[in-house]
């Protein structure tokens, strides 16, 4: 709305403009690369290597914590997590990069998603070392946590939880509710202002219900939603079976410019591939970790391997799912000028499904985003008690979080998708510095992950079995939870075996059936 958008200072929109093109085309695309192949390869593919074990501890029960009380599971941070990351940018997001970069866009997107994989596993995994108990007598950790512990950087954990409060908690939160506003209106014409309202009044009862209100709206919303938009789409692709070889050649040509309607616009196929899918599945931002932190597990690799599922299942799954609707969509315009976001999608669904489409996502769009708006928030919260423990603080944040959810719902979408980028590349690029810094860290915790799985036992993570200096970490002692299970007394029977070592390894893999030796013993 113009009336709205025009209170913003032109020098703003100046500044974000700058900023954009100085980390996006000469600096963050370049590392985020470097950083998804460096990850993926020191890690022997990780996220492929180990997809059967994601499946395995995702469903796992959480840790007894020391009042007594179930701990947050590995489920309910997945979830956590993916509230954050399943939202507009899956829906709009994709949109805007298919119309601005082409069909060659959701390849791009694909790439960075797979390599990303393998950086959310380092950042979830180092969120866990480095996790720091909370108030409630849960966890709580993240970038900002590892960068101040693992690296002794206090002033730059500092400048992280900053950016990651501003980025996800106030900007990427206009995003959502723009999206759920802009939706609204493009279905039943309904008010901006009267969705922003709406949506701070519904925003401020949960985020005053605390962490374990938010794991349970998360675990509850994102499943449903995700199952049915998954399902719709999967009804449009079997009506258009025919389409669908072409639809995947079309997307390779064009990334590579190769396609006439797109010859010379690879590298902005690139750009905005890269870009939204950076957006949807936070891969190397930091911002994930923070959910990661949040679970009671008996191993921090455990919730490095669920994290790196969730970047497979935002991106590989709901975001192709847009993607592929849109490019069954005939009347679909690409270019700066044409229509960009969640309309777009909009107008395919309903174009292909009938009025059913798009009163479907008018709902998936408030639900995505809505579990969207209370991860942020969440990750903004986890900051903020990094930064201060004051109440008042504390207090001030929440409002400020209601005021820029209404805020969001009634300004142009353009502007809160270029800040969002600003900040986020920013976030970046800090998060994947100190993700090469305690790269180490991360290869000796997962050998120990490793060995263990090898015997069959259920992993237990014990400082002293390790030859990294954990001296900085707060959460893993003897033992962090109330009661040990029977898998962690099975491991100190076998550790205080006379004949056993610490990393001794069966001549036959029978955890990852490989015939790989070496372990980054050279790391």
């Amino acid at each position: 709305m113009k009336n709205f958008d025009s209170y913003i200072p032109s020098w703003f929109h100046d500044f974000v403009q700058w900023g954009n093109d100085l980390i996006w085309t000469q600096n963050l695309i370049f590392l985020l690369l470097l950083a998804g192949v460096f990850f993926t390869i020191s890690s022997k593919v990780v996220q492929l290597r180990w997809l059967p074990e994601m499946f395995r501890v995702i469903f796992e029960k959480a840790e007894t914590l020391e009042d007594g009380r179930k701990g947050i599971s590995s489920f309910q941070a997945f979830a956590i997590s993916a509230a954050s990351r399943v939202g507009t940018g899956n829906i709009a997001g994709v949109a805007t990069a298919i119309v601005l970069g082409g069909p060659g866009a959701v390849f791009w997107m694909w790439v960075i998603a797979f390599i990303g994989a393998a950086s959310a596993f380092f950042e979830a995994t180092l969120a866990q070392v480095y996790k720091v108990k909370d108030k409630e007598g849960g966890f709580r950790g993240g970038p900002a946590y590892y960068i101040e512990r693992g690296l002794g950087q206090k002033w730059l954990g500092v400048v992280f939880a900053i950016l990651i409060t501003v980025t996800f908690a106030f900007v990427f939160n206009t995003v959502q509710s723009n999206t759920i506003a802009a939706s609204l209106n493009e279905q039943y014409e309904f008010s901006n202002v009267i969705t922003g309202i709406i949506l701070a009044i519904i925003t401020a009862l949960v985020i005053f219900g605390g962490v374990r209100s938010i794991a349970t709206v998360s675990s509850f919303i994102v499943p449903i939603m995700a199952i049915g938009y998954i399902i719709l789409v999967g009804y449009i692709l079997l009506m258009n079976v025919d389409q669908i070889w072409p639809m995947i050649q079309n997307i390779v040509k064009s990334a590579f410019g190769l396609h006439p309607a797109f010859g010379g616009a690879m590298g902005f196929a690139i750009m905005q591939g890269i870009k939204r899918g950076l957006f949807s599945n936070e891969a190397g931002m930091g911002s994930a970790a923070n959910a990661a932190a949040t679970a009671a597990v008996s191993h921090p690799v455990k919730q490095g391997l669920i994290q790196s599922l969730g970047v497979f299942f935002d991106t590989m799954i709901i975001c192709s799912a847009t993607a592929i609707m849109l490019l069954l969509y005939t009347d679909l315009q690409f270019g700066a000028d044409a229509e960009q976001g969640v309309a777009v999608t909009q107008q395919a669904l309903t174009t292909h499904v009938g009025e059913f489409g798009g009163i479907f996502l008018t709902v998936a769009v408030f639900m995505f985003a809505f579990s969207s708006i209370i991860g942020n928030y969440y990750y903004g919260q986890s900051n903020i008690e990094y930064l201060t423990k004051n109440k008042i603080v504390m207090f001030i944040f929440r409002i400020l979080v209601i005021g820029m959810v209404f805020v969001g719902s009634v300004v142009q979408v353009q502007t809160v998708w270029d800040t969002a980028d600003l900040f986020m590349g920013l976030m970046a690029i800090i998060n994947i510095v100190a993700l090469f810094g305690l790269a180490t860290v991360v290869f000796e915790v997962t050998k120990d992950y490793r060995a263990q799985r090898k015997r069959k036992l259920n992993p237990v993570f014990k400082i002293e079995n390790l030859s990294a200096n954990f001296s900085n970490i707060e959460a893993w002692g003897d033992n962090p939870y109330k009661k040990e299970t029977k898998e962690v007394e099975k491991t100190k029977q076998y550790q205080s075996s006379e004949n056993d070592t610490k990393y001794e390894e069966p001549k036959n893999d029978t955890f990852e059936n490989n015939n790989d030796e070496s372990d980054h013993k050279d790391q």
